[in-house]
C-alpha cells in the first residue's frame, strides 16, 4: 500500500468518525458508535481505611477501535443517580493510563489501536452510601496530523459495585512501630501490579502491604545495609491471621542481599519462601518472604490465628527485609484478584509525612522516617491501614 493510498484510507476513516460524531440520532439512544471501548477488569469491592473513608480500587480498561489517535481530556466517575464521585483532567489521566496496562507507559493518549488500563481510585467520605454501580463520562478528541482535532463525549465501562464485605483478619505481626509500605491506594507497586499470566490479566497484589517497622528513632534499618540482620523487621514472628488451612509454602530459598531486586528471578521465587492460607468463604491469605528455614507449616495443616507460620526474610523478589501480606480470591499467589481485607483491631500511632519517597530514603539509606504522630493513637476496628500508617498490633 502507498503512502498515498494511506493517507487517503486515514481521511476516509476521519470524515465517516467525525460524520458519526456529529450527526443527529434518528433512532432512540439504544446504538452508540464510539471511538473508545471500554471495560472495567474486576468489579470493584469496598473497604473502609483508616483514613474513615470508603475506597473503590478497580482497573479501567479503554481500546481505540479507530484508525485515529484519541487523546483523552477528562474522565468523570458517576454512579447509577448521576452523582460525579471523581473527576479526573488531562495531567490526572496521563498519570494513570497505562499502555498495555504496564507500570511506567503512562500517558493521556492512545494510537491507533492501543489500549490502556486506567487505574482508578474513588475515595467516599464515611456519610456517602456505597453505590450499586458505577459509569465513566469520558471526553476526549480524535487526533490525525493536517486535520482539526475532533471532540466527543462518551460514558462508557458501566460496571456493578460488588456488595460482598472486606475480610475481617487478626494482624500478622505482633508488636509495635509497623509501616504499611505501598498500601491502598495511590501507591504503584501494588495497586498496578498486573501481570499477563496465562493468557490472561491477573491483579493479585491489589491491596497488599509490605510490612515494615521502626524503632526507637524511627529508623527502619540501622548498621550495614548489606546484613539483613540490620532492618528492625528482619526475624519477626509472621502469625496467622485467621484459622484456615495452609494450602502451598516454601521454605528452601536463601535470603538476598538487601539493596537491589535480583536479576533474572523465575516467577516461581517471586514470593520467596510464603505461606498461603486458606481463610474460608473464597479468601487465601499470602505471606511471602519468609526466612529459609523458618516456616513452621506444611501444606494440609490447620493453624489457629495466632499460630506462628514462620519469620520475615528478604527471599524472593525483595530489596529489603519484609513481610509482604494480600489476600486472593484463589490459591495461587499471582494468579488470582486480590480482594480487600480489614484487620479487626491496630492502634494507629503516626502517618508517613514524607510520602513514598521519604520512606524509600528511609529503607536505602538508613535515614529516619519523617512521621505525622497521631494525637491520642486511637485504636480502630475493621479497617484497612492506609499507604504509611504506623500501627501497633496486640496479638
Amino acid at each position: 500500500m502507498t503512502s498515498r493510498t494511506s493517507a487517503l484510507l486515514a481521511s476516509i476513516a476521519f470524515a465517516c468518525l467525525t460524520g458519526i460524531l456529529a450527526a443527529t440520532p434518528s433512532r432512540a439512544a439504544d446504538i452508540e458508535l464510539t471511538p473508545v471501548v471500554a471495560d472495567v477488569l474486576w468489579p470493584p469491592r469496598p473497604v473502609r481505611g483508616s483514613d474513615a473513608q470508603v475506597h473503590l480500587v478497580y482497573e479501567l480498561r479503554l481500546s481505540n477501535p479507530t484508525p485515529l489517535a484519541v487523546a483523552v481530556d477528562t474522565v468523570e466517575v458517576v454512579d447509577e443517580t448521576g452523582r460525579t464521585l471523581l473527576a479526573m483532567d488531562r495531567d490526572a489521566v496521563g498519570k494513570r493510563l497505562s499502555i498495555g496496562g504496564r507500570r511506567g507507559a503512562e500517558t493521556a493518549s492512545l494510537a491507533v489501536g492501543q489500549f490502556g488500563v486506567l487505574f482508578m481510585h474513588v475515595a467516599l467520605p464515611p456519610d456517602r452510601p456505597v453505590p450499586k454501580s458505577l459509569s465513566h463520562r469520558l471526553s476526549a478528541v480524535l487526533v490525525q496530523p493536517g486535520q482539526p482535532a475532533r471532540p466527543f463525549a462518551a460514558t462508557v465501562g458501566e460496571v456493578g459495585v460488588s456488595g460482598q464485605s472486606a475480610v475481617v483478619l487478626g494482624p500478622p505481626l505482633a508488636g509495635d512501630g509497623y509501616v504499611a509500605a505501598d498500601g491502598c491506594c495511590d501507591s504503584i507497586r501494588h495497586v498496578r501490579a498486573l501481570l499477563p499470566i496465562d493468557g490472561r490479566f491477573t491483579l493479585a497484589q491489589r491491596f497488599a502491604i509490605d510490612w515494615e517497622q521502626l524503632d526507637g528513632e524511627n529508623r527502619v534499618v540501622r548498621g550495614d545495609l548489606k546484613k539483613v540482620e540490620s532492618y528492625v523487621i528482619f526475624g519477626r514472628e509472621v502469625i496467622a491471621v485467621a484459622d484456615g488451612t495452609v494450602v502451598a509454602m516454601r521454605n528452601d530459598l536463601p535470603e538476598q542481599v538487601p539493596g537491589a531486586l535480583p536479576a533474572g528471578l523465575p516467577i516461581d521465587q517471586a514470593d520467596g519462601n510464603f505461606v498461603v492460607l486458606d481463610i474460608g468463604q473464597g479468601a487465601f491469605a499470602l505471606f511471602a518472604h519468609l526466612q529459609p528455614g523458618s516456616v513452621t507449616v506444611q501444606a494440609g495443616a490447620k493453624v489457629k490465628r495466632g499460630d506462628v507460620l514462620g519469620k520475615v526474610g528478604n527471599t524472593g523478589n525483595s530489596q529489603a527485609p519484609h513481610l509482604h501480606f494480600h489476600v486472593m480470591d484463589g490459591p495461587s499467589p499471582l494468579v488470582a484478584n486480590g480482594i480487600p481485607y480489614v484487620i479487626d483491631r491496630f492502634r494507629l500511632t503516626a502517618t508517613g509525612a514524607g510520602g513514598t519517597a521519604d520512606f524509600d530514603k528511609a529503607e536505602a539509606t538508613g535515614s529516619a522516617m519523617t512521621l505525622k504522630p497521631v494525637p491520642d493513637k486511637p485504636q480502630f476496628e475493621r479497617l484497612l491501614p492506609m499507604d504509611l500508617s504506623v500501627v501497633d498490633f496486640s496479638r
